[in-house]
């Protein structure tokens, strides 16, 4: 399998699990009368799967290039990302539609995903070698 394919493979495990607990949480949040709270953990989410996207979409472009190219692709691509994830923050501080703290918890969704996966899979294995 080429490399872009499994980058992209793991950007849409992880994307679409973040999603799917993103807006299954939001619901429930917004069900129990919390609506900024269900909508700043989806805002939150969804530029964290922008990020993530982004940061794979360059991967490859820094890796392959020479390293005055790398740097410059790398020092670029921080700067936009960090842009991306500082607009929902913005977002979330100006309107009061969004609730901060769970547009926070949403912009470290995917790393909260990937870590709960790979703690599954290390305790299911785990129970598998004995």
């Amino acid at each position: 399998m080429e490399p872009n394919e499994q980058i992209r493979q793991t950007q849409k495990k992880y994307c679409s699990i973040a999603m799917f607990a993103a807006i299954s949480v939001a619901l429930i949040f917004v069900f129990a009368g919390y609506k900024p709270v269900g909508k700043g953990l989806v805002l939150g989410t969804v530029f964290s799967s922008l990020n993530f996207i982004l940061m794979g979409e360059t991967l490859p472009r820094r890796i392959s290039s020479s390293r005055w190219r790398a740097s410059v692709v790398s020092g670029v691509s921080i700067f936009i990302r960090y842009a991306l994830l500082a607009a929902p923050l913005i977002l979330a501080i100006k309107t009061p539609s969004f609730n901060l703290a769970a547009t926070v918890v949403g912009l470290f969704m995917i790393q909260i995903m990937i870590l709960a996966t790979q703690g599954i899979y290390a305790s299911t294995r785990k129970n598998l070698d004995y």
